[in-house]
């Protein structure tokens, strides 16, 4: 099951105060629909029908709107607080506190006209929006802000404000419900992807198991007739060049990818985690890259070496986003350069990820393509490593994200941050690319110092702003923000 991308649906409050203008509630309230159905939101809030210009003051009003968020609760992703005028703190943090929804809330406040400051029009929504922060304060109701205090609705600024809370609405929403595969127990001497599945589900997030022994027991009883087979195997045909892969192989994988999706669709899974190496090659014979990256390009994020953290940073890169997240390794140092690196994976990058065309800084064969895995078949041999997807990361700003658990301080924590893939030159195997991050030695040092895993999930669009305040204010987890932290 892909993660969701249905659009935002955000709760609607309207705040009054009645010895302010009122009649700017209706001409506000008017406006921010308009820019909301513009911005492709769904809104779920009071008719004028219902309260007076369809905002809320008094503690019936309030109620009302607790009443009508709690009958669309399943539907609400955020609650925008918009203030024509001064506004009611009261009103808005006891219908916030009866909805009970557990949600992202926006505050939003109304600029005034320094040459409209009559008694008829002034707002004094810069002082109201105090106050009812204040109150959401007192309550203990989480809420963020716009990046200015006072904005115009109709403005680039709101827009881009309703934009980045959307992408932490969807990742609050999409941690709290996460269901995670582990396929696989971890490699043997791959002490570094251990994790609390206990840390973990105190957050909402829940893995569910599934031994290899089960796979390929399902994968020998599968029929190579069968539909989803022939399905798997015409998708990765259609997924990327196979030239030189053996007709074996491709149905192993095929059969692999049908017992995969099979499972996850009966448990209702969002994302995995894959032990890839080396049960798989040695008594299976492939490798799981294929399989794991057309999940992740549908979004459907797959960590390979049962890195279910990594999958956790991969899925909240990927609802942030809407578009698909990899899992790779901080590889090496890119020359003597020290805010520039390698990163790297065998690999299982979706393929959407890579570079698509040549040109005159991109070789023809940067395109990715199906190949064997060049590091494990020193161990088991080409003939049981056909599987991985191969090429270089197309040159995009992206954000990077790490999630672990420490258990011994029983928390999760996370680093966030954001950087450019270059189009450095840069000749190797697998998944692989060149990153330009401000203060990297910085960003390094803080891993080490920090005991992070050297896998970091990585997703070609600017998300750290939202991520950040997802996990920190929203999950509560220890999250620090390279770049703005320092």
């Amino acid at each position: 099951m892909k993660l969701a991308t249905k659009p935002v649906t955000l709760g609607l409050i309207v705040g009054n105060r009645d010895f302010f203008p009122a009649h700017l509630c209706d001409s506000g309230r008017t406006t921010v629909l308009k820019v909301l159905e513009a911005e492709g939101f769904k809104v779920v809030a009071l008719s004028p029908e219902e309260s007076r210009y369809g905002s809320i003051e008094s503690l019936e009003e309030a109620r009302k709107c607790a009443d009508l968020f709690r009958k669309h609760r399943e539907e609400i992703d955020g609650v925008l607080v918009t203030l024509p005028n001064f506004g009611d703190e009261r009103a808005i943090a006891n219908a916030l506190r009866w909805a009970e929804l557990g949600v992202p809330v926006l505050i939003h406040a109304f600029p005034d006209d320094a040459a409209n400051m009559t008694i008829k029009d002034r707002r004094d929504s810069f002082c109201g929006k105090m106050s009812a922060c204040n109150n959401l304060r007192q309550y203990g109701i989480k809420y963020s802000l716009t990046s200015l205090h006072t904005v115009d609705p109709t403005s680039a600024d709101f827009r881009a404000d309703l934009h980045r809370f959307a992408a932490t609405c969807r990742v609050v929403r999409g941690m709290k419900f996460a269901r995670i595969g582990a396929i696989g127990a971890r490699p043997q001497a791959f002490n570094t992807v251990r994790f609390s599945e206990k840390l973990l589900e105190n957050s909402g997030i829940t893995v569910e198991t599934l031994d290899l022994s089960e796979v390929f027991g399902r994968v020998e009883k599968l029929d190579s007739g069968a539909a989803e087979v022939k399905a798997k195997l015409q998708a990765i045909d259609g997924y990327i060049p196979t030239k030189g892969i053996p007709a074996d192989a491709l149905m192993k994988m095929a059969k692999l990818g049908a017992v995969i999706d099979g499972w996850m669709g009966e448990r209702n899974l969002q994302a995995s985690a894959i032990q890839c190496w080396t049960s798989m090659e040695e008594y299976f014979g492939v490798v799981p890259c294929t399989v794991m990256s057309m999940m992740s390009n549908g979004l459907m994020p797959s960590a390979c070496e049962t890195d279910i953290a990594g999958t956790v940073a991969m899925m909240a890169l990927a609802y942030a986003s809407g578009k698909p997240s990899a899992i790779v390794d901080w590889n090496n140092n890119y020359g003597e350069d020290p805010d520039k690196a390698v990163i790297f994976h065998c690999s299982n990058l979706p393929k959407d990820i890579f570079v698509d065309k040549a040109s005159d800084i991109i070789p023809a064969d940067d395109i990715p393509v199906m190949d064997y895995q060049e590091i494990i078949a020193g161990t088991v041999g080409r003939d049981n490593t056909y599987g991985t997807v191969v090429g270089r990361v197309k040159g995009d700003p992206f954000t990077y994200l790490r999630v672990s658990t420490d258990d011994l301080n029983g928390k999760v924590i996370a680093y966030v941050g954001e950087g450019t893939v270059t189009n450095d030159p840069l000749k190797t195997f697998g998944g692989y690319g060149v990153v330009h991050v401000p203060r990297l030695q910085k960003l390094l040092t803080y891993i080490c110092e920090n005991g992070y895993e050297h896998h970091v999930a990585m997703n070609l669009a600017e998300v750290a702003a939202p991520v950040h305040e997802a996990l920190t204010k929203y999950l509560g987890w220890a999250t620090y923000h390279h770049g703005v932290q320092d």
